[in-house]
């Protein structure tokens, strides 16, 4: 059968070679693909492989013999997943393979970004030394507040290594939680998000991005923050209003931030909305790679396999997540419990 791989960028050796030593063509298209480009190849493909590239209705309605669509990585918010279930288009995710990577990307940032850890170096580079001056001064993680928005998965493992690892306060904002979920796991319930952020000293995003969700995080979001605190975003760029975001940084009305998402990716020093982000000394600036391990992507490959196999043998295809876009599905999948 033939299969078409976007964002041939990331490289999945294992995944590629299995499929084409199982018989099957393999199309490898970059990240920049125009969608002309990927509506051609489209033409007589059975299997999609998406990771970043938008899959519009428009892309669907062109796509006459697609059986399925694999989302290699957990974000679906690029695929118009009700087009593909309006054309029997079956689509699924690979949504635990990077839980614990990356909850410890976010917490690097977290503590990068306590410890003054991006400015020490640029000092260090440029003067050799830093003599303990209040511009160098650091903050503790044990006794502070540790804020969550969504604490799905990866969320909850944020939420264990600030918790039990580093004695802070653990708090979140997750609508979809009931407070005894989160009681058993040693986080405490805010109902009001504004009133979560006002009491955080590190903010951690971790949401899905939705409809619901788009800009969650704006200028009266940013300002109910303490001045002294900390944004780290892992999740989606669009869940925050990163306009305002930029302004936030400049203007100090919060202390600074960790991104390894972006509305707009790639990200670039010049002509990009975040490009005044780049050489500040309190913000860290990630090309969405948190998620990039040896064990990650040893973990991605091997299911998105599994996966893959389901759709070209025509077998229920296992969809382990939660998302409500997924579970509209009813023909062609079967779901973990």
């Amino acid at each position: 059968m033939r299969i078409v791989r976007t964002d041939s960028e990331l490289q999945t050796p294992y995944l590629d070679q299995a499929l084409i030593a199982a018989g099957h063509e393999l199309v490898l298209l970059p990240d920049a693909t125009t969608p002309q480009n990927l509506i051609a190849a489209l033409k007589d493909a059975d299997l999609l492989l998406m990771c970043y590239t938008p899959i519009t209705r428009h892309i669907l309605e062109n796509a006459p013999m697609l059986k399925g669509i694999v989302k290699y990585g957990v974000g679906i918010d690029a695929i118009d997943i009700p087009a593909a279930i309006e054309h029997g288009v079956t689509v699924v995710n690979i949504p635990e393979y990077a839980e614990e990577t990356v909850a410890e990307g976010a917490f690097a940032m977290l503590i990068a970004l306590a410890k003054r850890l991006p400015h020490l170096n640029q000092q260090m580079n440029s003067e050799g030394w830093a003599w303990p001056e209040p511009t160098w001064m650091g903050t503790d993680i044990a006794g502070k507040t540790v804020g969550i928005i969504g604490l799905g998965k990866i969320g909850r493992s944020m939420a264990r290594m600030a918790g039990q690892g580093f004695n802070a306060r653990v708090i979140a904002y997750s609508p979809h939680t009931s407070a005894q979920d989160m009681q058993e796991i040693g986080v405490e319930k805010i109902d009001d998000l504004h009133a979560m952020l006002a009491q955080s000293d590190f903010v951690t995003i971790h949401s899905v991005l939705n409809d619901d969700t788009l800009h969650l995080v704006g200028e009266a979001e940013l300002r109910a923050m303490k001045s002294t605190a900390f944004l780290v975003n892992v999740s989606r760029g669009a869940i925050v209003d990163e306009q305002a975001l930029v302004r936030a940084i400049e203007e100090k009305w919060i202390a600074g931030a960790g991104l390894d998402v972006y509305s707009q990716e790639p990200l670039a020093r010049e002509g990009h909305p975040m490009s005044a982000l780049f050489n500040r000394p309190n913000v860290i600036l990630s090309p969405h790679l948190t998620f990039y391990t040896e064990g990650a992507m040893e973990r991605l490959e091997a299911e998105t396999l599994e996966r893959c196999f389901e759709v070209l043998e025509g077998r229920d295809v296992l969809v382990k997540s939660t998302d409500p876009r997924l579970r509209a599905q009813s023909q062609g999948v079967v779901f973990e419990n």
